[in-house]
C-alpha cells in the first residue's frame, strides 16, 4: 500500500498557516467553509469522484496539505454531510488537520534526511561525530513519524466520514517519546556543531549554501529543518487539545483524547527537563575547567547539581579597619562566589576566566547575618558569612555588596 505520496507543501509553510488558524480560533473565527481552506492553485490530474475509492479519494485530496475534510471527493459525494452538525464538522476537521499536518511534516523530514543529511558532498566535509551531532536521530524521528502517519491514513481509509485519531496518537506515544527525547536533548550539541562548522570548516558554508538554494527545499535554510521535531511535538499536543475540546463530554472519545493529550504533555515535560539537565551539565563541565581548588579536590560535576548564581563581592579586611574622623574605613579585596543548589564556593581570580577556591561548604552549613543596620553610614550592604563543617566553624568572612 503506497502511503508516501505526500503533499508538496512543506511543514514550514504549514506552521505559518497554523499560527493564523490559531489566531482565528482564539478570535472565535473557525475555518469551515470552502473559501477558507487553503489549496494549491493549478492542481490537475485529480480523477472525478465517481472513479475514486476511499483510498484514492483521500490521497488525491492531499495534493493540498490544507484541503478541508469536507472537500474530500468521497465525503462530498457521500450525501452525508448534511447529517453532521456544525460542531461535528469542526471535530472532523480538527482530526483531519492532525493527519494532513503530519503528512506535511514528513515531507519536510524527508528533505532534511535525503537532501541534506545524505548529501555525498556534505558527507565528505563532515566527520562522523560532527554528522551525528548535527543531524542527531533525525532518520529515527522520520521512521517513527512515517509509521504513525501510515496508521492515521489507514484509519481514514477505513471510514472517511467518522474516524478517530486520538487512540492512534496514544498508541504511538511510547515510540514518539523514544525518538523525540534524545533528539531534543541533543539540541545544545546540534547548535554548537552548526555554529562551529560555519566558522571553522571552510568547505561547509559553500556546500550548505548550494544545498539550500536547491528548489527541492524551496530555498529554506537547513536550520528550519533541524528544528522541525521541536515544533512538531508541541504542535501535536495543541492539535489533540483542539480535538479534545470538541469531543462529547463523558464519552469514550473524550477519555481517549484526554489520555493522548496527557501523554503528549508528559513527553514535552520530559523533553524540557532533559534539555535543562543537559544545559546544566554543560555549564558544570565548562566551569570545571575554570575552577581549581586549594588542597582537597572537590568533585564539582554531578547530575544533581546546577549553578544558581555567581558574581564578585568585596571581602572586608577586619584586621585593617580604621576610623577617620567620623567615618569608618573598610579596606576590601575582591572575592568571587559560585552559588550552586547544594553548595557555595568562595574563590579568588587567578586571571580573567580562572578561579582558585579557598573554601567551600554545603548550603545547609552556611550561616548568614545582615550587619547593614549595625554599620550605618556605610554605602552598600554588609553581611557576615560563616561556613561550617558539621558543628565546627570552618571559615568566616565579612562581605560587602552594592545591591541586595
Amino acid at each position: 500500500r503506497v502511503v508516501l505520496s505526500r503533499s508538496s507543501i512543506l511543514y514550514q509553510e504549514y506552521s505559518d498557516v497554523a499560527i493564523n488558524r490559531e489566531i482565528q480560533r482564539q478570535q472565535g473565527k473557525e475555518p469551515g467553509t470552502e473559501e477558507e481552506g487553503l489549496r494549491e492553485e493549478g492542481s490537475d490530474g485529480i480523477p472525478s469522484p465517481s472513479n475514486l475509492s476511499p483510498s484514492s479519494s483521500f490521497r488525491s485530496s492531499r495534493g493540498s496539505a490544507f484541503a478541508l475534510w469536507q472537500d474530500i471527493p468521497d465525503v462530498r459525494s457521500s450525501g452525508q454531510l448534511d447529517n453532521f452538525s456544525n460542531e461535528e464538522r469542526k471535530l472532523q476537521e480538527a482530526k483531519f488537520e492532525l493527519v494532513t499536518s503530519e503528512a506535511s511534516y514528513i515531507r519536510s523530514l524527508t528533505i532534511a534526511v535525503d537532501h541534506f543529511m545524505l548529501s555525498p558532498e556534505l558527507a565528505e566535509c563532515l566527520g562522523a561525530q560532527e554528522k551525528q551531532w548535527l543531524f542527531s536521530k533525525l532518520p529515527e524521528v522520520k521512521d517513527v513519524s512515517e509509521r504513525f502517519l501510515q496508521d492515521l491514513e489507514h484509519r481514514l481509509e477505513e471510514d472517511i466520514l467518522r474516524f478517530d485519531v486520538c487512540d492512534i496518537v496514544l498508541d504511538h506515544c511510547p515510540s514518539l517519546r523514544r525518538v523525540y527525547l534524545p533528539y531534543v536533548t541533543n539540541q545544545a550539541y546540534q547548535e554548537q556543531t552548526y555554529q562551529r562548522l560555519l566558522h571553522e570548516n571552510p568547505r561547509f558554508p559553500g556546500i550548505l549554501a548550494r544545498l539550500e538554494e536547491d528548489p527541492i527545499c524551496q530555498r529554506l535554510p537547513l536550520t528550519s529543518f533541524l528544528i522541525l521535531p521541536f515544533q512538531r511535538i508541541t504542535r501535536l499536543k495543541m492539535l489533540v487539545e483542539n480535538i479534545l475540546k470538541r469531543t462529547t463530554p463523558g464519552s469514550r472519545d473524550e477519555d481517549t483524547a484526554t489520555k493522548a493529550f496527557n501523554e503528549l504533555k508528559k513527553i514535552i515535560k520530559e523533553c524540557n527537563s532533559s534539555v535543562q539537565s543537559m544545559k546544566r551539565m554543560e555549564e558544570l563541565i565548562h566551569l570545571n575547567k575554570k575552577i581549581h581548588f586549594e588542597g582537597k579536590i572537590f568533585p564539582l560535576i554531578s547530575q544533581s547539581r546546577w549553578l544558581v548564581k555567581h558574581g564578585e563581592l568585596l571581602e572586608v579586611d577586619t584586621q585593617t579597619m580604621s576610623i577617620s574622623g567620623s567615618k569608618l574605613k573598610l579596606p576590601t579585596k575582591p572575592v568571587y562566589l559560585h552559588l550552586f543548589n547544594d553548595c557555595l564556593l568562595l574563590s579568588r581570580r587567578k586571571d580573567t576566566w580562572k578561579f582558585m577556591v579557598f573554601v567551600h561548604a554545603k548550603i545547609g552549613e552556611l550561616k548568614v547575618k545582615d550587619l547593614s543596620q549595625k554599620l550605618q553610614g556605610i554605602s552598600g550592604f554588609i553581611f557576615h558569612l560563616q561556613l561550617c563543617e558539621g558543628q565546627q566553624l570552618k571559615h568566616q568572612i565579612l562581605l560587602k555588596s552594592h545591591t541586595e
